[in-house]
């Protein structure tokens, strides 16, 4: 069957006059030329690059670009030795803990997570002094993790809550990664979590620090974003420019640091049952 006599039998199918013209096909729009595109999505990134957009309303200052430092201090004094059921700790001089925690992308650990908020708290010239390092840019990980190496480097001994099976794991592998040496977290550590078991866990509905932190310290926290929802909340920033949800992040952080040195004084204190 020939082209003409196919285009004849189209014409009647679809209604239209035998002796009318084909119709003729519009032109193809012009495509953009690559450079156009490349200015395009120049514009698009610059516009969507949160470090523009909410760097003013993030907490702290900036380190570097990418990289937030907020510190705060609390007027509680340090309160001397304290005592924890530790082999090779025993007593220990209380200025010497240097409670740690992190808010991760992620909560399951591996490879793939990183820790964009490390917070530390000490007691620093009388009172007790809180730290903390915000990434507001994944291209800043390594300076948070030589920051953070930094304040390592006067040997303290490690105070956290689940943080040997957790924290300090997720970071000797960010470390790892960055080629950076994860020896400076080979410190005395004392993780509160596994006392806490060992005392309450046929006491309570379960030992998590909110719980330890109601039953020993009669602390109950308002309006508190919960660390589960820290991730979200940090994909927002990265996304959207979205700064309550990290600075929400940071709040609680501090908490749990303040929250961690009080129980120690409370589980570790002379007027403590040994562990």
């Amino acid at each position: 069957m020939s082209v003409e006599r196919l285009r004849t039998l189209y014409r009647q199918a679809s209604g239209q006059r035998l002796d009318a013209p084909p119709p003729v096909a519009s032109p193809m729009p012009a495509l953009p030329s690559l450079n156009t595109l490349l200015r395009r999505t120049q514009r698009l990134e610059g516009s969507a690059r949160p470090g523009k957009r909410g760097a003013g309303r993030l907490p702290g200052q900036t380190v570097v670009d990418g990289l937030q430092l907020i510190q705060s201090s609390h007027p509680q004094p340090a309160c001397g030795r304290l005592q924890f059921d530790h082999a090779e700790l025993g007593q220990v001089d209380a200025t010497r803990l240097l409670a740690i925690d992190t808010e991760t992308t992620g909560l399951a650990g591996g490879s793939g997570t990183r820790a964009f908020l490390i917070g530390a708290a000490d007691w620093h010239s009388g009172s007790l002094r809180v730290r903390q390092l915000l990434l507001t840019s994944l291209a800043a990980e390594g300076a948070l993790l030589d920051a953070f190496a930094g304040w390592l480097a006067q040997r303290p001994i490690l105070l956290s809550y689940n943080g040997k099976c957790f924290d300090v794991p997720l970071l000797r592998t960010r470390m790892r990664l960055y080629r950076r040496d994860p020896r400076c977290l080979d410190l005395p550590h004392v993780d509160l979590l596994y006392g806490v078991r060992r005392r309450y866990r046929q006491r309570w509905e379960n030992c998590r620090l909110a719980t330890a932190e109601r039953e020993l310290l009669d602390l109950a926290r308002a309006n508190d974003l919960p660390g589960s929802e820290a991730p979200a909340a940090f994909r927002r920033w990265l996304r959207d420019g979205e700064s309550e949800g990290i600075s929400r992040a940071a709040e609680h952080n501090a908490q749990d640091l303040v929250s961690l040195m009080q129980l120690a004084v409370r589980l570790g204190g002379e007027r403590a049952t040994p562990w």
